[in-house]
């Protein structure tokens, strides 16, 4: 509940300019401070000053969605979340129709793309390996003049402790929050001196160009695995143009599972293709290591920041840039949560849904080493040191064995992994020179994701600095 006070007064010239709204948001989130702030430094503009033409801040609006299967016929789209993602390899497809008869679906390198339905406010920078892709009408995008300003710099401003309680503020809906183009377009933007902008705006091109160089570093180590190994038609696995499972015999079936679904044909094919070539069995790799799901523990909140405690990342908030988290006391919680260096991570209870993370894996390294994560993981660590777990990565984030671990799936509503049968998962084994450098890919394309991070923290650092000094001499 957020109350005003004789202390935090709301004052009647305050309801005349956000146009009379009487809920708190405007004026109790900060959002109104952060306004009359910028509004004194020298230079400010609004926002809509700052984009293309008539129309720099607008969404696609209600599309007509038809989706297909095969990359020659569709376009990759964004879901509100899904901009928010770091792998962009496994978003789904919308027809090359569907973005014909609507041109606005699609989204642009060095666009600002804001969540502007439900969860309102959360930002992302269109780095340039996603120029041409489509967008849900639940993002709105904020098309910057690069004559008037550098779109780095003004991403970074939107996202800052000054721009987003601005945009937040203004969202309207009782149970599902919304915000539209004319809401954000007095915007206060603060101008600075073009060499700051521009160094900021660096910043955020470095950070975009890095995590280009991540994506595409980890599917060249995927490729590089399956091809080397002799498995090319498993990289272009067209699942849903296969014959679907139905009315199929099993013999041979065991204790371990009577379940239909953990002897599906189709993922029956996979299985006999890995097994055809050298490998070793995942429960092998893991002797010694880790093949179980997470610790199950209390949750205590904790003071925000990493002293006292550690920031629990939950199944969806892990496949994020920056996951947002919540942070749990270290002294109430075991140091077991968190993942060991090089550990996969997979999102091991949920549902079949196409678009859920359900048998998808995330890679734990570098600064992600010292977040917490849920017991909903199947945390998978080879013992074996001439198997990394950066080349058992590579294995596990192709949509073949995405497809073979939704098949050993076991539960009612809620599903598993069956980690007895997952443990049979068969692992090509190459040579040592190319385990080498598929592991040395991995890695790499990890190490430039946290440099990313890095020049973001850094460009939010500036323009907080900058603002806070002008407003000092204001």
């Amino acid at each position: 509940m957020k109350i005003a006070s004789h202390d935090n007064p709301v004052r009647i010239g305050w309801l005349t300019e956000q146009g009379l709204r009487l809920d708190a948001a405007p004026y109790l989130s900060g959002a109104f401070a952060a306004k009359q702030l910028l509004k004194r430094l020298p230079g400010t503009m609004e926002l809509r000053e700052l984009t293309c033409g008539g129309e720099g801040i607008f969404h696609a609006g209600r599309p007509l969605r038809q989706w297909v299967t095969s990359p020659e016929h569709g376009v990759r789209f964004f879901s509100s979340t899904d901009i928010m993602e770091a792998d962009f390899s496994n978003l789904p497809l919308i027809s090359k129709t569907s973005v014909a008869i609507n041109p606005r679906l699609v989204v642009h390198a060095g666009w600002s793309l804001i969540t502007r339905s439900g969860n309102v406010g959360r930002i992302a920078y269109a780095r340039p390996d996603i120029d041409g892709y489509a967008c849900s009408e639940h993002v709105m995008r904020v098309q910057p003049d690069p004559d008037r300003i550098p779109p780095g710099y003004l991403n970074t401003f939107l996202r800052s402790r000054f721009g987003v309680p601005m945009i937040t503020s203004q969202a309207y809906g009782a149970i599902i929050q919304h915000i539209e183009p004319h809401h954000i377009a007095h915007l206060p933007v603060p101008r600075f001196a073009p060499r700051v902008e521009q160094d900021i705006h660096d910043l955020v091109e470095e950070a975009a160009r890095l995590r280009t160089e991540f994506q595409a570093g980890l599917e060249a180590a995927t490729t590089d695995l399956f091809t080397r190994a002799g498995l090319e038609e498993l990289l272009d696995l067209r699942w849903h143009e296969q014959p679907r499972d139905l009315g199929f015999e099993q013999r041979g079936v065991t204790s371990t599972t009577l379940r239909a679904l953990n002897y599906q044909p189709r993922a029956g094919r996979i299985l006999r293709e890995l097994r055809d070539v050298d490998h070793v069995l995942l429960r092998d790799i893991c002797a010694g290591g880790q093949l179980s799901r997470g610790l199950r523990f209390t949750r205590v909140d904790g003071a925000a920041g990493p002293q006292h405690s550690y920031k629990l990342v939950g199944q969806r908030q892990a496949f994020w840039m920056r996951p947002e988290g919540r942070w749990i006391s270290k002294a109430q919680t075991s140091p077991e949560v968190l993942a060991r260096d090089e550990t996969i991570l997979v999102a091991s209870q949920g549902t079949l849904g196409e678009n859920e993370v359900f048998g998808r894996p995330v890679f734990a390294t570098g600064s992600w080493l010292t977040h917490a994560f849920s017991e909903h993981f199947l945390r998978i660590r080879p013992g074996d040191s001439e198997i990394s777990g950066a080349y058992l990565f590579a294995f596990f984030r192709s949509e073949a064995i995405f497809r073979l671990l939704r098949s050993m799936s076991t539960g009612g509503k809620q599903q598993d992994i069956h980690t007895g049968l997952c443990g049979e998962i068969p692992v090509p084994v190459l040579t040592v020179a190319d385990r080498k450098r598929i592991t040395q890919t991995i890695r790499t394309a990890y190490r430039k994701r946290d440099e990313a991070d890095v020049c973001d923290d850094w460009a939010l650092a500036l323009l907080e600095q900058e603002v806070l000094e002008r407003s000092a001499t204001a």
